[in-house]
């Protein structure tokens, strides 16, 4: 058996498997991410609970630390608000090259746990920076794991594209060799809900139980908000957003739609410059995330890139659980296969 841990910033979810079917036995969720890090200025909460929710995880199942052949990790853990920084590598990488750079520690030296420890790098684009030229920077911790379970799952039509639809919204190219070609990331997600948190846009999107109970899908209402972003841009498009419940009638759900899609129509300046970089849009398309939003981003990916074929949504939770368990148990088999 085998834990995999994915982390990320406020939360970290732990898994035990069998190495004969990859199955899941047993699954916990702790609430401490990389952002403890920053709130208490060290990793030492994170690491104490990532230890408890270990143990607590075998204590319920009957296992010993020895029972447990090795933990793999990823996500934030590997960054430098995590447990120890592992340097990107440089795109494209596949599932032997994450591998072969994957960081082992030995029992004891990471987290306080008899049991050893590998980090599986995150992956960075191939480019050169500089102040005239940042559009290319990009990085990912994390979803380079959730990538390698969807090639390994659902055998896309290469080359194919991942949008992941979470605290940001992130693009990843696989190419035609199955490789980690690069990645587009926007901070729409955690924008969105700074907005809903911070601002009083929210006290005009917030529909009752009720309303949102019969809340439509309306494609006018998404196109409007796109429009708007591309004629005023994308803060002037939020604050519309208040004006519309004051000018003509609209319902909470209505507006709250507006504001999404405003999201979907600046997040679209994104996917346009991932064309221009070269990521291949020919193949399979996979939105992943909430079913609503999987919903809007791909009408309007449809409308605005021209794609006549429809997205592939994965918004299932433990479907997309199951990505980031799948990638991270096919680089634990690699590993076994080359003897670390």
């Amino acid at each position: 058996m085998f834990i995999v841990i994915d982390s990320g910033s406020s939360a970290t979810r732990i898994y035990l498997l069998a190495f004969a079917s990859n199955n899941v036995i047993d699954k916990i969720m702790i609430t401490e991410g990389v952002n403890s890090t920053v709130t208490n200025g060290n990793n030492n909460v994170l690491r104490q609970e990532m230890a408890r929710g270990v143990t607590e995880l075998l204590a319920r199942n009957g296992k010993r630390q020895q029972d447990i052949s090795f933990i793999i990790a990823s996500g934030m853990i590997t960054s430098n608000l995590g447990l120890h920084e592992v340097p990107h590598l440089v795109a494209p990488a596949g599932i032997d090259s994450l591998a072969r750079h994957t960081l082992p520690f030995a029992a004891n030296e990471l987290l306080a746990l008899d049991i050893p420890v590998m980090l599986i790098p995150g992956i960075r684009n191939q480019t050169d920076p500089s102040w005239a030229n940042l559009s290319g920077l990009d990085l990912m911790r994390g979803e380079e794991t959730q990538a390698v379970g969807l090639l390994l799952g659902y055998q896309p039509r290469l080359p194919c594209i991942l949008i992941e639809l979470g605290s940001t919204t992130k693009l990843i190219a696989i190419d035609q060799q199955g490789k980690i070609a690069g990645s587009m990331t926007s901070l729409s997600g955690q924008v969105y809900a700074a907005i809903l948190k911070q601002t009083f846009i929210a006290a005009s999107v917030t529909p009752t139980p009720e309303e949102d109970a019969v809340a439509n899908f309306e494609p006018e209402i998404i196109d409007a908000a796109c429009h708007s972003v591309q004629e005023s841009g994308l803060l002037r498009t939020i604050l519309m957003t208040r004006f519309l419940q004051f000018s003509f009638p609209t319902t909470a759900p209505q507006r709250k739609l507006f504001l999404e899609s405003a999201m979907a129509g600046d997040d679209i300046k994104v996917f346009t410059r991932a064309q221009h970089q070269g990521f291949d849009f020919h193949g399979d398309i996979f939105l992943i995330g909430h079913a609503k939003r999987c919903a809007i981003y791909q009408h309007v990916i449809q409308k605005q890139l021209n794609i006549d074929s429809p997205l592939k949504i994965i918004s299932d939770e433990e479907q997309i659980d199951l990505l980031a368990i799948t990638g991270a148990s096919a680089i634990a088999n690699t590993l076994r296969t080359l003897g670390r």
